[in-house]
């Protein structure tokens, strides 16, 4: 008997960057497949879907925040003033942080191992986890960027 093995878990070619719109930056899939460490499960075209439907999120989410920079005469993301203490790229760092956080818990949540045995449904449980802490981390940057807390608590 013999073993015939599929694939060599090497990333595929990703696409060229996404455009942005003109003021957030764009986007390069081979970025975030790095940052990631997403590797050939995970085809280019899913991988592309799966950032602009996050782009399409973060930018949703941060539409607000983009306009009052722009009204204060922002034509791009690099002419706003980070704060003193960040360091350079402070505001495009959170943001790929948001965009490809998104993506990545997408994608977790889609590739949820598949197998009939008890132990194929814990590794999809520890999967739906992950994606929640990768929201998580998306959130935390919108809010970063926002300059909001990352918790609000109320008494009750």
């Amino acid at each position: 008997m013999s073993l015939i093995a599929a694939g060599t878990g090497q990333p595929p070619e990703d696409a060229p960057s996404l455009a942005n719109n003109s003021f957030w930056p764009d986007i390069a899939p081979a970025d975030f497949r790095d940052a990631t460490r997403l590797d050939g499960t995970v085809t280019a075209p899913r991988l592309v879907q799966a950032l602009q439907i996050a782009m399409a999120d973060i930018n949703r989410q941060l539409a607000e925040w983009q306009q009052a920079r722009q009204n204060d005469g922002a034509a791009t993301l690099d002419d706003v003033t980070a704060p003193a203490w960040a360091g350079p790229d402070h505001y495009a760092v959170l943001y790929r942080r948001a965009v490809y956080a998104t993506a990545h818990a997408s994608l977790l949540e889609r590739y949820r191992d598949v197998s009939a045995t008890s132990e194929g449904d814990e590794r999809g449980e520890a999967k739906d986890l992950a994606a929640d802490d990768v929201r998580r981390d998306a959130r935390w940057a919108v809010a970063e960027i926002e300059g909001r807390h990352h918790t609000t608590v109320e008494l009750i």
